[in-house]
């Protein structure tokens, strides 16, 4: 089966297509219906592939998204001829192909929570648990918290105001919170079962989970704790000037 794997990583075998059938991939590769179970299980764990009963089987969209860390951020800082994100930016999608699934909740900081903002463990927080959407298909999670001192009572506050062109640093100018300065840290782990279940990650691939700060002349905003997004849908890009 590894010509089927080739195939989708390289394209030649389209997003949507679909496999032949498993009595066709017995007769083609002389094998056991068992051998040729296995072989589609490890496709499927790898994420290349996906089922639907009484359909068959079907080459999954493997789409190559560019996050590049250095310079995301300034589609949300740039001027808004018509409406996007840095998400919208990087999926190069129109702002009608985007959803944003939210959940609103005020908590107290924990002490992790309280240490990446800098504050006292117990600060009054607004947690916003966000699934990111890009034509119908769920691909990005995050849980970015922001300061009730800074948000509430604010627009900022109401999730019916999402999902907010410019993002999170659009909704901090609104307010007279100017962001300068944008911090993340990365790190590699296989995915939760809700992360598994909410993104249909396949069972053997990891997830980038990202963790976000961003600050206003030094002072912490915005944590994003975790972003997380399959490792088999993204790149990770780094642009480091040494002029």
């Amino acid at each position: 089966m590894n010509d089927y794997r080739e195939a989708i990583e390289s394209g030649r075998l389209r997003p949507g297509e679909l496999l032949p059938s498993e009595p066709e991939l017995i007769s083609r590769y002389h094998a056991s219906k068992s051998t040729v179970g296995k072989a589609i299980a490890a496709l499927k764990a790898e994420g290349l592939v996906f089922s639907q009963r009484g359909r068959g089987v079907f080459a999954k969209r493997r789409p190559s998204i560019r996050r590049i860390a250095s310079e995301r951020y300034r589609a949300d800082m740039e001027p808004q001829d018509t409406p996007q994100t840095s998400f919208t930016a990087e999926q190069g999608i129109a702002w009608q192909d985007y959803r944003l699934d939210r959940t609103y909740e005020w908590i107290e900081a924990d002490e992790r929570l309280a240490e990446l903002f800098g504050v006292a463990a117990g600060t009054r927080v607004l947690e916003r648990r966000f699934v990111f959407h890009a034509q119908g298909e769920p691909t990005q999670m995050s849980r970015p918290c922001l300061l009730a001192s800074d948000v509430e009572g604010t627009p900022v506050a109401d999730p019916d105001r999402e999902p907010w062109p410019g993002g999170t640093i659009a909704q901090l100018r609104s307010i007279g919170i100017v962001v300068d300065d944008v911090q993340e840290s990365v790190s590699a782990r296989m995915p939760t079962p809700e992360e598994t279940a909410t993104l249909s990650i396949g069972s053997g691939v990891p997830v980038f989970a990202i963790t976000r700060r961003i600050l206003a002349q030094g002072r912490v905003v915005e944590v994003a704790d975790p972003i997380v997004i399959p490792a088999d849908r993204a790149i990770l890009d780094y642009h480091i000037n040494l002029g």
